[in-house]
């Protein structure tokens, strides 16, 4: 079945790119030609769309004079004949680095080739020239360099730093060509080869190795990606290179968007492909978002007009091909094992720092909240303690009440009690169902007449009643309500209008994903807190996801949250690709697929349970993302449109109307349920 369409990578807007370190000789050109075109054919059996190779490879970089002599000008010459014949029929663009002569100068360049035809050259711009290099010696800058063409053997071709290059198959496929000291200039030219509309920024380079110096190159591919809403892919020159003076790492790395995708392994002898997906679609749909993007092309004149556009048709290769980049099962949540508790510490602070300045506003004298023994109160709770111990408020400010209602279990509210009293808040408890059970008669329920009937109205007069009380205590205790609804029940709507869980006087969890909110608890319980109340935390993560609303089953099951909306995993995973980036349905089904068909393949969170570590099909996906965009496009946005005030947490996005996402509340999901089930198998 992965023969159909939607396995193939590059309909989803996948590009495969490699770094490349071949085997080099110093001055020896046919030897290095010859490992060129190796690494070429290797390429293509990986599926490689674009590859990139070092600086000056053909003639290798440390060679000083030898530049200069007319006998290795004619050999580099001669050879990129040969590679531009040898990439006939290979699936990857090919970036070799040549010294190219040309009216009296000699360039230091990238040429760009393509299925047997050589489609540009790009010289470098900013010749070093201090320390240990003297490029000024032998090469001319190509800075001003523009509109001009080139010959090369027996054929004139685009020359100049105004080159983007620009596939016919794929149309977010756009890439730039610097030059190893370009990046390292204040003023790149990458920055406005990405201004004019390339996808993909490419670093030839040579660059010896110092001790700190692949880190600098990290921050430097990173940040230039992350400025220019692009993948930076720089390949460095390896063992081979003359070590008269210098020593060379072969370090080849690949970025998008600020992240790193794929790294080589350094000092390596043997020739070495670093690999890596490029998503260029996301890359385009970025740029849609910021219009800073847009406002710094025009602020340069908008280079997209004034740079020249060189098409170029090439072999990817077709079919299920895999997807060869880090793939994320909880987006929301922390990856970084080494700065795990940093980054757990910095999401809790946002919460509580908000929760704060609103709690100084108010001038509030107490906090009020429902306690379930669920995890969004639990992650609350938690969050209200320690703003209490910020303010120097004491705890028992939190005032803290389980509302048994008609499905509440005894291990939930036993569990609540727990927490309660584990943290040190004012606990009570106000029984709703005499009230509620009125109230269902009053308005004619049947369950009113003793039938057992648990609709709707029937969860719903239990969830207002619940709200209603918290807001008269309120007012009685001179507090406000702090919210517990979540990120997720925002996305899904899974939340009772008003006078119901929706409301609150500050909505502390409402930028926080379920999946985060359990990764928080869990380091929570095993970092912050003793052994007793680590228990209960614990023991409330292992409790089944549940509004408790609905009396248990006969065999004693209880009514199940993730049965009637979906896995909360999947969910966040779909929210995080459709909010953040705008990702089409086939494409967050695709990128699903890959993160979850195989639980053995890919990292989990660090300290994650391995019986949280499960797997999902691809009908399973299907069947839940059509389920979210129903409920996320057509039907939960009324809700989200009158939510409180909350703070945002994550970089993945926020619902709130009066930030990351505006949309109408009587939208149709037409377009996005159409788009999914056209594509899939």
């Amino acid at each position: 079945m992965t023969d159909h369409p939607f396995y193939d990578m590059h309909r989803h807007g996948f590009v495969r790119v490699a770094t490349s370190t071949p085997k080099v000789r110093t001055a020896d050109v046919a030897y290095n030609r010859d490992g060129i075109i190796a690494e070429a054919r290797r390429a293509h059996e990986a599926g490689v769309d674009l590859l990139v190779y070092p600086e000056l490879c053909l003639s290798s970089y440390a060679i000083d004079d030898l530049h200069l002599q007319q006998a290795m000008i004619e050999a580099v010459e001669d050879a990129i004949g040969a590679i531009v014949e040898a990439s006939r029929g290979l699936s990857p663009v090919l970036l070799i680095g040549a010294a190219l002569a040309d009216r009296g100068r000699l360039y230091n360049c990238g040429l760009a080739i393509a299925d047997g035809k050589l489609l540009g050259v790009v010289p470098k711009s900013y010749l070093p020239n201090y320390r240990e290099f003297y490029e000024k010696r032998w090469f001319v800058s190509g800075i001003g360099l523009t509109g001009r063409m080139i010959r090369v053997g027996a054929e004139d071709v685009p020359f100049g730093t105004d080159l983007v290059f620009a596939s016919n198959r794929q149309r977010d496929f756009r890439f730039f060509i610097e030059i190893c000291e370009d990046f390292w200039a204040p003023t790149p030219p990458s920055s406005l080869g990405a201004l004019a509309g390339a996808t993909i920024l490419c670093n030839l380079s040579a660059s010896n190795i110092v001790i700190g110096k692949a880190d600098d190159r990290h921050l430097l591919c990173s940040s230039q990606s992350a400025r220019t809403a692009s993948a930076y892919v720089y390949s460095a020159g390896g063992h081979g290179e003359s070590t008269t003076d210098l020593a060379w790492d072969g370090q080849g790395v690949i970025y998008e968007l600020g992240g790193l995708l794929a790294q080589s392994k350094r000092f390596s002898l043997e020739p070495e492909l670093c690999i890596a997906d490029i998503d260029c679609a996301r890359i385009a749909n970025d740029r849609l978002r910021l219009p800073t993007y847009a406002d710094a092309a025009r602020a340069v004149g908008n280079p997209e007009q004034a740079f020249r556009t060189i098409g170029f048709d090439h072999q990817p290769a077709s079919g299920d091909i895999g997807l060869q980049r880090p793939m994320r099962r909880y987006p929301f949540v922390p990856d970084r094992a080494d700065k795990l508790d940093a980054d757990c510490y910095e999401a809790f602070n946002i919460q509580v720092d908000g929760l704060m300045r609103r709690v100084e506003s108010a001038k509030a004298k107490s906090l009020i909240i429902g306690v379930s023994g669920g995890l969004d109160s639990t992650h609350a709770l938690i969050v209200m303690a320690k703003t209490c111990d910020r303010l120097g408020m004491p705890r028992s400010a939190i005032r803290g009440y389980t509302m048994p209602g008609f499905g509440t279990s005894e291990g939930t509210r036993t569990n609540a009690w727990k927490l309660m009293k584990a943290l040190g808040i004012t606990a009570d408890e106000i029984d709703i169902r005499p009230t509620a059970t009125t109230m269902l008669k009053d308005i004619g329920h049947p369950y009113g007449r003793g039938e057992p009937v648990y609709d709707v109205t029937f969860e719903n007069v239990q969830a207002g009643l619940r709200t209603d009380y918290l807001f008269r205590l309120a007012g009685q205790q001179s507090g406000f309500v702090v919210g517990t609804g979540d990120l997720s029940e925002l996305a899904l709507g899974w939340c009772t209008y008003g006078v119901g869980d929706h409301m609150s006087h500050y909505a502390v969890n409402a930028g926080v994903p379920k999946t985060l909110m359990q990764y928080l608890i869990r380091w929570t319980a095993e970092t912050q807190v003793d052994a007793e109340t680590r228990d209960v935390l614990l023991a409330i993560l292992n409790t089944e996801i549940s509004p408790e609303l609905v009396p248990a089953g006969e065999n004693g099951e209880i009514q199940s949250t993730e049965d009637k909306v979906g896995p909360y995993a999947l969910n966040d995973f779909f929210l995080h690709h459709v909010m953040r980036f705008g990702q089409k349905p086939s494409k967050v089904a695709f990128l699903a697929w890959h993160a979850w068909h195989d639980a053995a393949r890919g990292e989990w969170p660090a300290g994650l349970p391995d019986e949280a570590r499960t797997a999902y099909d691809l009908p399973t996906i299907a069947h839940w993302l059509e389920a979210f965009c129903q409920r996320f496009f057509a039907f939960a946005q009324y809700k989200r449109s009158a939510i409180p005030n909350g703070p945002k947490v994550s970089s993945g996005g926020a619902l709130s109307p009066r930030g990351d996402w505006r949309a109408p509340s009587d939208a149709s999901a037409e377009v996005w349920l159409a788009e999914l089930r056209r594509a899939l198998p």
